[in-house]
């Protein structure tokens, strides 16, 4: 395949797309605990936004892509109110925005985007074909009810709460109940209190009560007795916890107020956090402070990732020793939620009460929509989408020397609205933004882009595929699955019960493979869920994976069954192969120079030029881009 240049097909070339790398954090105030720690903590906070290099990217991608800008519409129907707000606000600024994505180019992306999956050519034919005016919508629903929606969700849901190892045998339980969330669409508010007030004899059997095992703070080594709390340390799994569950629900870093008050480190980056205090972080992490952590063990020794996880504990103490923070100074030990200073309601269980007022909170409903906002449009109305500033929300109350944080913020409380209005439902707020104009508008430009135009949402913004989107997606144009042990028991007539192998690695409950499998994912950006997810950046080693890799090199072979086997032997007409692999690759029919290159090279050697045009095409640019 490395020879494909010599068989004149190389107007199908790949090129390379570095990234900006982000800027180093700033020098952050010594504090008396170990550097590492520090800087970890603090690093969020200076990280650029996303939409700083946004806009930049897409316009280097853009050029790469096929077809021609369109010339833009005086104005932009409104299909729902999130149109209103987006062109509105453009209008009102004199900003430019792109024309509406082709049916070829919506396709591809709404399907990446809700599942991680690309299109069949026959759906691509069919959808494109259809008349109805009501297609887009309706791809969007049946998308919205696939099982590829529930493995894509869940696997993202996975990646946002790091689950892994420390789970055990929970991780596959936990995976399995995200997925079952999904497929009813469990409202997502359930979903929150479920995973804060969970108790359970053991994780491996309440799959809720894995973030809990997840999180768990290391102790002593080796149990006394069943009943040693040693084994976990009890008060820094519960600050632990309250940081994940603010940044996760609330879109809030608590993590520099659990080590210092707020007032002498944050001014410049937090207006909000400046003003909150370290005694206020403890009576938050309080409303778990009776909560217990177990851990199993079995002939004196620790049973890996089990938890018996009750309500048993005495209470939070303030003085109580650190493992891994600044020593706790003590102060009020009293339950108080540290948005509103609610405590909880007499009778009640404190973990209950916490998850009670968290959900019915309004910045719950901001952070979700804000978050999944991100997912699809290339970055948030907040951004970072768990560093909110809520003293910058308002803008009719801005502090003096501050911008508004949200780029739009009658939008966010729109969303968040409806999303309260309709029980927390994510995939009607997934629809809701794949609806509209805003989101399917052309990734290409008409005329100069200008960097201001980015935080308008004027054009679509490109992104890298994921390195689970990029392997399914190799899987899908080539028609050769991989083979990830799914842990999971299948009926074989001959040897009874096996390990069922998966073909696609968003069915996965984490990472899995090894070799050039494990190898192409790590470089690809996969995570390995022991730190927060952070964006992808560019590497010279992608497209050169993607030339010389394995994964894709023998996937293009005509041999075990592969789509080049299988059209090659379907049709001798070399002008329907090349039609055929455009449409299962790139989502688009090739154009009239793209298929006079490519049918020229198989009728110059049949096998190998329809190996080499499946190679090119998985290397394109727009390939491993959704645009």
């Amino acid at each position: 395949m490395r020879h494909l240049a010599s068989t004149g097909a190389a107007v199908v070339v790949c090129a390379v797309i570095v990234l900006a790398a982000d800027k180093p954090p700033k020098k952050a105030r010594e504090e008396s605990m170990a550097s590492d720690r520090f800087a970890e903590a603090h690093a969020p906070l200076f990280q650029p936004p996303q939409s700083k290099d946004a806009g930049a990217l897409t316009e280097r991608v853009a050029g790469s892509l096929p077809g021609r800008v369109k010339a833009l519409q005086e104005r932009m129907p409104r299909r729902n109110f999130l149109d209103e707000q987006i062109f509105g606000k453009m209008e009102r600024d004199g900003v430019p925005h792109s024309a509406l994505a082709s049916d070829n180019e919506f396709l591809r992306r709404v399907t990446l985007d809700l599942t991680g999956r690309i299109p069949s050519p026959d759906g691509t034919r069919a959808f494109v074909a259809d008349p109805d005016p009501a297609k887009r919508d309706k791809v969007i629903e049946k998308l919205l009810q696939s099982e590829a929606f529930v493995d894509k969700w869940a696997y993202f849901f996975m990646d946002l709460f790091r689950a892994n190892g420390k789970m055990g045998r929970g991780q596959n339980l936990f995976h399995y109940w995200m997925k079952e969330n999904l497929r009813v669409d469990r409202p997502y508010d359930d979903v929150a209190r479920s995973i804060i007030a969970a108790s359970a004899k053991s994780n491996h059997v309440v799959a809720a009560s894995n973030l809990i095992a997840l999180e768990h703070v290391q102790g002593k080594a080796q149990p006394d007795d069943g009943d040693d709390l040693g084994m976990v340390q009890q008060l820094d799994t519960d600050d632990e916890l309250a940081v994940l569950y603010a940044k996760t629900f609330l879109g809030i870093n608590l993590s520099c107020i659990y080590c210092h008050d707020g007032g002498g480190h944050l001014e410049k980056v937090n207006v909000w956090l400046s003003k909150k205090k370290r005694s206020e972080f403890f009576q938050n992490s309080a409303f778990l402070g009776r909560s217990r952590y177990l851990m199993y063990w079995e002939d004196g020794k620790p049973q890996s990732g089990e938890f018996l996880i009750d309500d048993a504990a005495p209470g939070y103490n303030t003085k109580g020793a650190s493992m891994i923070r600044t020593p706790r100074f003590g102060g009020p030990a009293s339950p108080a939620f540290i948005l509103t200073g609610e405590r909880a309601r007499s009778g009640a269980e404190n973990r209950e009460e916490l998850g009670r007022m968290l959900t019915g909170h309004p910045q719950f409903a901001r952070a979700t929509v804000n978050l999944f906002w991100a997912k699809l449009m290339g970055f948030g109305i907040v951004e970072p989408f768990d560093e909110f500033d809520l003293a910058r929300q308002d803008p009719k109350n801005v502090p003096a020397g501050w911008q508004l944080q949200p780029s739009h913020p009658e939008l966010l409380e729109a969303l968040a609205k409806d999303f309260r209005a309709n029980n927390h439902s994510l995939r009607r707020l997934l629809a809701n933004i794949c609806r509209s104009n805003a989101y399917q508008l052309s990734a290409r430009f008409d005329g100069e882009w200008k960097d201001a135009y980015t935080k308008y949402y004027a054009r679509k913004f490109v992104r890298m595929l994921s390195a689970e989107e990029l392997h399914d997606s190799i899987v899908l144009a080539t028609g050769r699955p991989g083979s990830f042990g799914s842990g999971r028991r299948a009926k074989n007539d001959d040897e009874g019960e096996v390990n069922e192998n998966l073909g696609m690695a968003m069915q996965l409950s984490g990472p899995a493979g090894g070799g050039d499998v494990k190898y192409f994912m790590q470089t690809f950006g996969q995570s390995n869920r022991n730190n927060p997810p952070r964006p992808l950046t560019g590497s010279p080693l992608q497209p050169l994976l993607l030339m010389q890799s394995p994964v894709v090199t023998d996937r293009v072979l005509a041999a075990k069954d592969s789509r080049v086997e299988r059209l090659l032997d379907a049709y001798q007409d070399n002008s329907r192969i090349v039609d055929e692999m455009f449409l299962a690759t790139l989502c688009r029919p090739p154009s009239d120079e793209e298929k006079r290159i490519s049918v020229a090279a198989l009728d110059k050697n049949r096998r190998e030029g329809a190996q080499n045009l499946q190679w090119a095409l998985i290397n394109q640019v727009e390939f491993f881009f959704n645009y």
